[in-house]
């Protein structure tokens, strides 16, 4: 029935009519349209005739409609009853409208160039729009796709193809530098963390073999000390024994063995105890030198050694002021000059005596020890090599002090 579209479509609104009704000139309209009509027929007219004369859009004679208006004219039956059969069936090869309920879509829009409907025209947005009619349209626009082809294969089509493969080289080469970054990221990460753990486990080493050098020095001294004291328990214990004695010749014998005991455990010489402890800390030392220390000289801070020494010869720092004057000075003085200095210092007390030694105060030895420290850590950055010699030098002068 398809076929049969045009002998179903309205000639004003150009869609499958809709409440068919028959104008006495015998052809058939939708009433909507020709309300719509009569509408425009009133407003330009100044009085209402009894009946509205109304000019039919297809033959254009004039006729005569009834006072009630479009109501009383006739409803085409059979008309009707062929279009709600065509609207029954299904129409895959007809395209519909959709906004309008299956309305084909049967009349091109020249302004938006589409397909549209005929309620597209009258009531939709493409009201007033010039159109033309299938057929023509397409003898008009059979040449268009050519047209749009040599537009997609122009130099812009040329442009596109040669930003897509720059695109591509550029993603790749980012991506080749990333994976290079990713590759050294791991590998820095890796020697960092063995260095961070040689380190630790030397630190650890050195803890540990204070804490054996500790056991050794204390351990004999406890259990002599121990040993002093269960014998005076015994002694206090066999006193009480003695006192209960009742007999005169057993009493005097055992308080002659008591007294005897007693005398030689107070003749055994006490270990002396001295105020000591672990220099130097290994917690200032990651927080004075560490903490200080950049990342990449984290492997030439020498591992110190940790030993037993009287509390009175830790050389405590001076004030903050005095520890400030110190470093401007160094920083004063040329690195090379500080460098010649310290290694002659390090000669001359090498070459001392013991008897001289013995005369240089404690506290000045360590204080040089701790210029000389500052001095390794301020030249680590720019004379690599010359600093190798004065960490071995550094080093000596440690053991040697």
């Amino acid at each position: 029935m398809h076929h049969f579209e045009e002998e179903l479509t309205c000639s004003i609104c150009y869609s499958i009519f809709e409440d068919p009704r028959v104008l006495p000139c015998s052809h058939t309209f939708c009433r909507n349209c020709l309300e719509s009509i009569l509408q425009l027929s009133s407003n330009f007219s100044i009085w209402r005739p009894l009946r509205l004369p109304l000019k039919c859009p297809n033959c254009r004679s004039i006729v005569e409609i009834p006072p009630s208006g479009t109501e009383s004219l006739p409803i085409n039956f059979a008309l009707k009853a062929i279009i709600d059969k065509y609207q029954q069936e299904d129409h895959p090869d007809v395209a519909t409208c959709s906004e309008h309920y299956r309305q084909p879509l049967n009349v091109y829009c020249l302004l938006d160039r589409k397909l549209v409907c005929g309620h597209c025209l009258t009531i939709g947005k493409h009201h007033g729009h010039p159109i033309d009619d299938l057929q023509s349209a397409y003898m008009k626009e059979k040449e268009t796709p050519g047209k749009l082809l040599e537009q997609l294969t122009d130099e812009h089509w040329t442009n596109v193809c040669f930003l897509i493969e720059k695109l591509e080289e550029q993603k790749s080469h980012c991506e080749n530098i990333v994976q290079d970054d990713k590759k050294a990221v791991l590998q820095y990460f890796k020697k960092l963390n063995d260095t961070l753990e040689h380190k630790k486990q030397a630190l650890l080493a050195a803890l540990d073999e204070v804490n054996a050098h500790i056991s050794e020095e204390y351990a004999p001294r406890v259990e002599n000390v121990k040993r002093i004291r269960e014998e005076q328990l015994d002694l206090m214990s066999l006193n009480t024994s003695v006192q209960e004695e009742e007999s005169p010749l057993l009493f005097l014998e055992k308080v002659d063995d008591v007294r005897q005991r007693i005398k030689a455990l107070k003749q055994k010489q006490l270990p002396d105890i001295k105020p000591v402890e672990v220099y130097p800390r290994i917690g200032q030392l990651l927080k004075d030198v560490w903490s200080k220390t950049e990342i990449g000289q984290i492997n030439k801070i020498l591992t110190p050694k940790i030993k037993l020494i009287s509390k009175g010869k830790v050389c405590h720092k001076g004030s903050e002021k005095e520890r400030g004057q110190s470093k401007e000075l160094l920083q004063s003085i040329n690195p090379l000059t500080v460098m010649l200095i310290s290694m002659t210092i390090v000669i001359i007390m090498i070459s001392f005596t013991k008897p001289v030694l013995s005369v240089v105060n404690e506290v000045t030895l360590i204080y040089i020890s701790d210029i000389l420290q500052f001095v390794y850590q301020d030249l680590c950055n720019n004379l690599q090599a010359v600093m190798e010699m004065l960490c071995h030098t550094s080093s000596l002068l440690m053991e040697f002090m």
